[in-house]
């Protein structure tokens, strides 16, 4: 992944002196995976994008992030302390409050529509991951149940294809794909890119 090295060296800072990078694509593409190896790789923090929308806020939930998270840095804070957002009403996650987050000269920015157009003045870089429809939903039921959700196979993948068609909208609406820096393949191992 030199070419990430590459790209980040033809970027500039938006937030502060923060460099953010975001990383969209559907729910279960892979942008968690990549998000935790870029994270490794840049010394970076991620900020999920799923610790603020919801099942009952999949979409005006992106408001919350300027106040809560871009802003605080834009004026110099050194840590972030925020609520997170609870998916299940009886899971295995423990959704404990973010609290003293450090910031990192590079952040990441993960989740479907991490890269949207309201977001364009504090993303420097965008990486699009680009992975079927069917796949994704097929890891995030799988992925669902192994954080065990109490319900039905049957019902998480109604959810997850409900989840979708909002995905869908977002994707025809701003094509995050076309205002992505860097598009990559999903389903292959991010190492290997």
């Amino acid at each position: 992944m030199n070419f990430i090295y590459h790209l980040l060296s033809t970027k500039k800072p938006k937030v502060g002196n923060t460099l953010f990078i975001g990383i969209d694509g559907h729910g279960g593409s892979g942008k968690s995976t990549l998000a935790r190896y870029l994270s490794k790789l840049l010394g970076a923090e991620i900020i999920h994008t799923d610790d603020f929308a919801s099942w009952d806020n999949p979409l005006d939930w992106w408001k919350l992030l300027e106040p809560q998270v871009f802003l605080p840095i834009k004026n110099g804070v050194k840590t972030l302390s925020y609520d997170r957002s609870q998916w299940w009403e009886h899971s295995n996650q423990d959704r404990v409050p973010v609290v003293d987050q450090p910031v990192t000269p590079i952040m990441i920015l993960e989740g479907v529509s991490a890269i949207r157009k309201e977001f364009s003045q504090y993303i420097s870089l965008g990486i699009f991951v680009d992975v079927p429809l069917e796949l994704c939903i097929q890891r995030g039921v799988e992925r669902d149940i192994a954080d065990g959700s109490k319900k039905s196979r049957e019902e998480i993948e109604k959810m997850w294809r409900d989840w979708s068609d909002g995905e869908l909208k977002y994707f025809r609406k701003q094509n995050p794909q076309r205002r992505a820096d860097l598009v990559l393949d999903g389903t292959k191992a991010f190492e290997l890119i």
